[in-house]
């Protein structure tokens, strides 16, 4: 099915930016080339004869300080560019998303052995206050690549407030730190930290233990993937479902499909060049991307896994993994759907206010939070 309408023209601008981004590694790597920098061309084309090789060695020794000169240091790019993202979801939420209903939330701090500490959010499905009988519950995992996004970025506050009232069904956001940071495995050790906390405190925060969940998006669904794989491993917590959007499973990326950002005139090298710096931010060596609790998808076995419900975009590379994830849950014998909606791209539940995609999806992941309802 073509691109919806809706993201032809945002298309374009990202691809112009994708390419940019591409270009600026680059020259970055390289350095300017010295025909390319006006005055020290200058200085190579008027000097003598026999001094135009030293001229051009010096010019380019030049340029390349100049450039290792103006390179900030990688706490303030990562810094700004977490800056520009949270004020650029601010801005999404208010052109193209759904302003949210008012519910009860409560925060709450975790220690976590071997970790750092992790704040948790919780959204009950009421507005003045807890519910009077205990209800479901689901951790949430937010994406942002690892290296960006929070409980606090709008669009992701707004999306647990619509699904916490909509679904009836308290939604605990787990605010899991960032890479490089913190590398893998320390957002898998708060996560399978939170879950055993709240099943721990269900009586005293009105949920129920019996109806306890996980969700995540992107980079948030490999975390519940693992926090999932982790608790059959460790705890055996009675979790009832796990509802992964657009997830990242495999981080050798033997499961990425191309073929999406092909079909929408992203070249392959720009989107390979970006997901390679995705795994590279997170692992702490190549060699981690084999281990089950980075790449889900391959751990040995994945029988007695919670139910699970998985939804993929047709112009995203990843629906590869949410495929692969999906049969390989049906192998192992667990109840998994998998729903692929076409027209559209990775990012598309964002955009409820504008895209009846976006609405579907977000009736979609509600139907399956009401499954913990029993």
């Amino acid at each position: 099915m073509p691109l919806d309408p809706f993201f032809a023209d945002r298309l374009q601008r990202q691809r112009k930016y994708m390419l940019a981004q591409a270009w600026d590694g680059v020259k970055k790597r390289l350095g300017w080339p010295w025909f390319m920098r006006p005055a020290e061309e200058q200085a190579v084309r008027t000097a003598p004869p026999a001094e135009k090789g030293r001229a051009r060695a010096a010019a380019r020794v030049e340029v390349r300080e100049d450039v290792r000169a103006s390179r900030p240091h990688p706490s303030t790019r990562r810094a700004e560019h977490r800056r520009i993202a949270l004020s650029w979801d601010r801005a999404e939420l208010r052109k193209v998303g759904t302003p949210p209903p008012r519910v009860h939330t409560i925060d709450r701090i975790l220690s976590v052995a071997g970790a750092p500490d992790v704040r948790l959010r919780i959204y009950y499905p009421t507005e003045g206050g807890r519910p009077d009988a205990p209800v479901p519950a689901c951790l949430s995992f937010f994406g942002g690549a690892f290296r960006i996004g929070g409980i606090d970025y709008p669009t992701t506050d707004a999306a647990n407030r619509r699904r916490a009232a909509d679904a009836r069904v308290a939604m605990i956001a787990v605010g899991y730190a960032l890479a490089p940071e913190y590398k893998y495995p320390v957002p898998v050790l708060q996560g399978h930290a939170a879950l055993e906390w709240v099943f721990e405190h269900a009586a005293d925060l009105g949920l129920d233990p019996e109806r306890i969940g996980l969700a995540g998006t992107s980079a948030g669904g490999n975390i519940a993937a693992a926090v999932a794989l982790a608790n059959r491993d460790r705890g055996r917590l009675p979790v009832r479902l796990q509802l992964l959007e657009v997830p990242v499973v495999d981080l050798t990326g033997r499961h990425i499909d191309l073929r999406a950002t092909r079909g929408i005139g992203i070249p392959s090298f720009v989107m390979r060049r970006e997901l390679r710096s995705v795994a590279r931010t997170y692992l702490r060596h190549q060699s981690d991307a084999y281990e089950p609790y980075a790449s889900p998808l391959r751990a040995e076995s994945h029988a007695d896994l919670p139910p699970a419900v998985i939804l993929t975009a047709q112009y995203d590379p990843l629906r590869g993994d949410g495929e692969a994830y999906a049969a390989a849950l049906r192998v192992a014998g667990v109840d998994a759907s998998a729903v692929q909606y076409l027209g559209v791209t990775h990012d598309t539940a964002i955009f409820t206010g504008v895209l009846s995609a976006a609405r579907r999806w977000h009736s979609d992941v509600v139907s399956a939070l009401r499954t913990l309802h029993g």
